[in-house]
């Protein structure tokens, strides 16, 4: 079952670009990966999922149902962690997360006592006092104390230390595993190489790929060192090769297409050292965007 699915998406402000034509599906249980440097679209997406602005034109269906016409109703299964998070500065955060707590049906008292341990979260500490990091915990929390079927996270480690970011993961993960869906949008890609099953990758408004992380490192690019003796000008000018450069006394390229033509170049070489690699998800990324 596709828990998100956009047709031809699009989000203009004036004449401004903010997404074209994105069209994409998360399954049920998925983590998807939505990653883009600032300013590629991320946010208008998720901000169209949420209904909180409306499209151009295309559609948004969360759950099955229309983002815009049934926005209310969905936003009850919805979690959301925006990238910048602001709140009401005299409040405590324990009065500020009951508030919230209010607009979802049932007794969330345990479960935000549960997620403040995890985050390590002073529940009586005024709003003002907080730092960058303990604010977006304090958005962590809320974004979960309700258990939601759905979990739209923008940015979601910008402010949180390195420990504290490892906690969040594990939440997730933890989230995760007993069903929910997480739509995970970041510029970091070490964190989506760690957490997302799928990827979409997003420039300039638009989707240019959306693949499998496991795919995109194996079966797209290989990333190539080759050691010799001698290796001549040009010698690796081939269909395929990419980024080419001198390194170390040999030379490194990515390479996608048929292996056999690398192998027989190499195989008329004196070779010293051969290497060859999968490349990580930022290598794979800034090849996209070169």
């Amino acid at each position: 079952m596709s828990i998100i699915e956009t047709r031809q998406l699009t989000k203009y402000y004036g004449k401004a670009r903010g997404i074209i034509d994105v069209s994409l599906r998360v399954e049920e249980g998925e983590v998807f990966g939505f990653i883009g440097p600032n300013g590629a679209g991320k946010s208008t997406t998720i901000r169209l999922l949420l209904g909180l602005i409306f499209p151009t034109r295309g559609e948004a269906r969360i759950f099955g149902k229309d983002a815009i016409k049934d926005g209310p109703e969905i936003r009850k299964d919805i979690g959301y962690l925006p990238s910048e998070v602001f709140y009401y500065e005299g409040m405590k955060v324990i009065d500020l997360l009951k508030y919230s707590a209010s607009f979802y049906p049932g007794d969330h008292r345990q479960r935000m006592h549960e997620l403040a341990d995890i985050m390590e979260l002073d529940l009586n500490r005024r709003i003002e006092d907080l730092s960058y990091g303990n604010k977006k915990k304090v958005g962590i929390v809320q974004g979960l104390l309700h258990s939601p079927k759905l979990l739209l996270l923008d940015e979601p480690t910008l402010g949180l230390d390195p420990l504290m970011q490892r906690k969040f993961f594990d939440l997730i993960r933890q989230e995760n595993a007993r069903g929910v869906t997480v739509f995970f949008s970041s510029h970091i890609l070490g964190e989506v190489q760690r957490l997302c099953s799928r990827v979409g990758i997003i420039k300039d408004g638009r989707i240019i790929e959306i693949s499998d992380i496991r795919t995109l490192q194996q079966n797209n690019y290989k990333r190539i060192y080759v050691a010799a003796n001698a290796i001549p000008a040009g010698y690796f000018d081939l269909p395929g090769v990419t980024n080419l450069e001198e390194v170390n006394g040999g030379v490194r390229f990515f390479f996608k297409g048929d292996i056999d033509a690398i192998v027989e170049k190499l195989s008329a070489l004196d070779l010293l050292d051969v290497t060859i690699e999968e490349p990580t998800l930022e290598e794979i990324f800034m090849h996209y965007y070169e």
